[in-house]
């Protein structure tokens, strides 16, 4: 768990003494106040990451000294310590600016689970802020973001138009486009630039629990529900969440999606408090969603609710012109991460390089040119180098690797890695699907992958 500076507010000493004990055997750092007034005192003079305040003291409750503190520093985070655990507490602690709230008796795993959350909260913000300062002080073009073609200047310009506005945005492109990227440059060129930026890859999650990913759940809504859980819906409140492969929920899924995109409310699972939150919905998808909607496994209305801007983002073999920018941009990051002295890349590895079609797209050059980096003997990057046995020849329409000349173990090792590699795009990278695909079992799947440079896929 990340360390936090967290400060007790409370008026009664053997409580304060009790958390104070807890917190710093935890690892925390700990201060103290004994009334509001303190308080405010202490966060004029020091900058803490958590205030724990008590509801309910002499002078001064504790909702109006978060009120006064939220003045002081908009950036600390609070809970609220009561022994009146209504939900009339509960709305009141969140109009003033708490996270969230905890009852008395303090169950001690309660508190540290709930201080995990906010931690983990705290450095999300904090991630996103340093991106953001980067993104302004290097333009558009950021580090991240590398292109020449005229495809990606027209996308760049559409993302630069949509960002103000809250209008929802669909991404689609292949595996490896580069999707989440441009989703997280349309947040920081946003006014929630402030606030979160979530990502969730819909496909990752199994299917029992994508709801309760999206909206959270109480403490016993389920077996192993032993905490209540705040979802991805509530963790980016005022700022953005990114849906990634939105085409693999399941439709029951949808329906609750639906209703919150109408509505912009949701319950958690197991619980019947209503629940709103202001957050810009960006999702994005390899796959054809219109195929999908004639196929019977994604609602037409939800399409239409998420398609309001539409982004396309072109396979890598269709913007050639961005490969060399790539290339130059990968050596230098992977030279300067391995401590490796890169003068650059024949003419013969970069003819090779610009005539492979990139079934993996930008994800598939970055994991080549990084291999290329880490096994060079020389400072420039040859074509021994290359994970191809000779040059692919022109126009490889299908991106599968060539076939090599050398001995039938390095011909059987080819056409198993190109095998590989085309189950894994089909499979939409589901390292599961793909092997059922290839009769493996997923660990010797994982194996392969590594062998073949593949894991990156």
């Amino acid at each position: 768990m990340n360390q936090l500076d967290i400060l007790i507010v409370e008026d009664e000493p053997f409580q304060r003494e009790m958390l104070h004990n807890f917190l710093q055997k935890s690892g925390h750092t700990v201060a103290e106040a004994e009334s509001g007034e303190k308080a405010l005192e202490r966060i004029g003079a020091y900058s803490f990451d958590l205030l724990l305040l008590d509801f309910r003291m002499r002078g001064m409750d504790g909702l109006e000294t978060l009120r006064k503190a939220r003045k002081i520093d908009p950036g600390v985070d609070a809970v609220i310590i009561t022994a009146y655990g209504t939900i009339e507490t509960a709305v009141d602690a969140m109009k003033s600016g708490a996270m969230d709230y905890i009852t008395k008796p303090i169950d001690f795993d309660e508190l540290t689970l709930l201080i995990h959350r906010i931690a983990e909260h705290r450095t999300l913000v904090r991630e996103n802020e340093i991106f953001r300062q980067e993104l302004k002080a290097q333009g558009v073009t950021s580090e991240t973001i590398q292109y020449k073609s005229r495809e990606m200047a027209e996308l760049m310009q559409l993302a630069g138009r949509i960002a103000p506005s809250e209008a929802t945005v669909l991404i689609q492109g292949e595996t490896g486009t580069g999707k989440e990227l441009i989703a997280r440059l349309i947040h920081h060129l946003s006014h929630r630039s402030p606030r979160p930026f979530v990502a969730v890859n819909c496909a990752a999650i199994p299917e029992g629990l994508v709801e309760s990913e999206f909206f959270g759940h109480e403490k016993g809504a389920f077996t192993g529900a032993v905490q209540r859980r705040i979802g991805r819906f509530e963790q980016a409140d005022g700022g953005t969440l990114f849906l990634d492969e939105i085409g693999e929920l399941s439709l029951s899924v949808q329906v609750k999606l639906l209703r919150f995109l109408q509505e912009r409310e949701f319950q958690r699972v197991g619980g019947e408090k209503m629940i709103t939150t202001d957050v810009r919905i960006i999702s994005a998808t390899h796959r054809n969603l219109e195929d999908r909607i004639r196929e019977g496994a994604f609602r037409e209305d939800i399409f239409y609710r998420l398609n309001v801007v539409a982004m396309r983002i072109a396979p890598l073999r269709e913007r050639r012109d961005d490969i060399p920018v790539l290339i130059h941009h990968f050596l230098k990051h992977y030279g300067d991460k391995n401590h490796k002295k890169t003068d650059g890349i024949s003419r013969e590895a970069m003819n090779v390089l610009l005539r492979y079609d990139y079934p993996g797209n930008v994800r598939e050059l970055k994991n080549i040119i990084e291999r290329a980096v880490v096994i060079a003997r020389d400072t420039v990057i040859s074509t021994d180098d290359l994970p191809f046995q000779k040059s692919p020849p022109e126009n490889c329409g299908s991106g599968v690797l060539p076939m090599p000349s050398g001995t039938l173990r390095q011909s059987v090792a080819m056409l198993e890695r190109q095998m590989i590699q085309k189950a894994m795009q089909e499979a939409g990278n589901h390292q599961s699907h793909a092997a059922l695909r290839l009769g493996l079992s997923e660990r010797m799947l994982r194996y392969k992958l590594k062998k073949y440079h593949l894991s990156a896929l």
